[in-house]
């Protein structure tokens, strides 16, 4: 699995996507399947990155708890923007992925429920899949 930062050519929106491959990436890119998830724009080209490298282990990882409260309410928001442009499809998920990366279906952004099994053969296939960072209730259901 890789990670790219993506950009949209059209708005300047940054945004995260996991990839199968650099392979994965580029066919998905040339078949037109990647999109912006903000404003659904199809102009992506990858955005700068930094690279990843560790903390060194004799440094503290603790976050305040206001930074922690903050970070969690700006992934909540960002996950309810996302979601406001993505289909639910339910029990449907690994079906509907699989679809939509052969081409079989149009090509949109989706969210459902997958099981581990699923999400392993999903992965294996090189489907770009993430998990989201909070619960989604089904549409017509509350928690």
């Amino acid at each position: 699995m890789i990670i790219f930062d993506l950009k949209c050519g059209s708005q300047g929106h940054v945004f995260e996507a996991w990839f199968g491959s650099s392979d994965d990436y580029e066919s998905q890119l040339a078949r037109g399947l990647v999109s912006c998830p903000i404003c659904g724009g199809k102009d992506v080209d990858k955005a700068p990155m930094a690279p990843s490298v560790g903390a060194k282990g004799n440094r503290s990882a603790d976050i305040p708890p206001a930074a922690m409260k903050a970070a969690l309410a700006g992934m909540a928001e960002a996950q309810k923007k996302l979601l406001e442009k993505s289909e639910h499809v339910g029990d449907r998920f690994p079906d509907e992925a699989r679809a939509i990366h052969l081409g079989e279906s149009e090509a949109r952004s989706i969210h459902g429920r997958a099981s581990p099994d699923d999400v392993a053969s999903l992965r294996d296939e090189g489907i770009p899949i993430a998990p989201l960072p909070f619960p989604v209730p089904d549409p017509g259901t509350e928690n």
